[in-house]
């Protein structure tokens, strides 16, 4: 079906490929190495009429315990970062972490908040990825990306009123970034150094990386004038498990798989949270978490 080097497995199962740990197999996986070889894949899937799913860092997602129909096409080969005149381009499968730390070597400071941050560049462009008061689009130039529908690519210059609290102009599905630029300030890095290792350990004390999970869960909306870690904890839904889902005693935003949780379980658990919050505070959350794939429209 594809040209020689393009790496193909059918039912392959996605839990190894999210942060969850959690999800059914794919009818057919796809891992294209560069931008050719992802143009031709979305060509043959377009042209069999197979449906995609593109995949990143396998972070905010929740994969169905039935899977995904049609082809997952995963972009995490397609890595890579260059640096020159104050601005880091970087492949849209290039974990975050690694363009952070690509920046800090060459001494280019304003990203050392994306440190740890899991994901890839992709995915961080397309959630405008945000922590520690500091966002992808603070400091975005420009972004190619692969237009769905036509298949051709296309350049976009950064225009700050299209980008929002973890909104972007990506979001609705219709482009495949492709590769990021980054316009960055010279910084010492030293200071870089020790801000970005801070951030490391915030998130270690937070619990971030003791359970697969996929980071926060909701979003933090400051009109709810809580947190919203808080304002799970303040109901006392800390701590609270369906199977082997559960929110982190140590984190109220945070919901772990504790070794062998199923997607149902899952988001039954992310439902009773939402519920818990609208009925008792008033409030509707907002999700981070994507559900993909094949749900069973009788599962709770």
């Amino acid at each position: 079906m594809f040209k020689v080097g393009v790496t193909a497995r059918l039912d392959e199962p996605m839990a190894p490929h999210t942060s969850f740990r959690i999800g059914g197999p794919a009818d057919l996986y796809v891992c294209p190495r560069d931008a050719a070889q992802a143009r031709e894949v979305l060509a043959v899937c377009a042209r069999e009429s197979v449906p995609v799913f593109l995949l990143g860092g396998g972070t905010n997602l929740l994969v169905s315990d039935r899977g995904i129909r049609g082809a997952v096409v995963d972009l995490s080969r397609m890595a890579g970062i260059s640096v020159r005149d104050g601005v880091v381009t970087a492949h849209a499968g290039t974990p975050v972490s690694e363009v952070s730390e690509a920046a800090c070597a060459h001494g280019l400071s304003g990203l050392e908040f994306a440190y740890s941050l899991p994901g890839s560049v992709g995915g961080a462009v397309w959630m405008n990825a945000r922590c520690y008061d500091a966002e992808i689009g603070d400091v975005l130039e420009q972004v190619d990306y692969l237009d769905l529908a036509t298949l051709r690519r296309h350049r976009y210059r950064m225009r700050r009123e299209d980008w929002a609290y973890k909104k972007s102009p990506f979001q609705d599905r219709g482009r495949l970034v492709l590769s990021a630029s980054l316009r960055l300030k010279p910084g010492d890095p030293r200071q870089m150094r020790g801000a970005m290792q801070s951030h490391r350990e915030d998130r270690e004390r937070k619990g971030h990386f003791r359970y697969p999970c996929a980071g926060s869960l909701f979003k933090n909306n400051r009109a709810f004038g809580a947190p919203t870690g808080q304002l799970v904890d303040s109901l006392g839904l800390k701590g609270t498990r369906i199977g082997d889902a559960q929110v982190a005693p140590y984190h109220g935003n945070i919901f772990i798989n504790l070794g062998a949780a199923r997607a149902v379980e899952m988001r039954a658990l992310i439902e009773l949270v939402e519920a818990a919050v609208r009925d008792r505070l008033g409030f509707q959350l907002e999700r981070e978490v994507i559900l993909a794939g094949d749900w069973d429209p009788h599962d709770p």
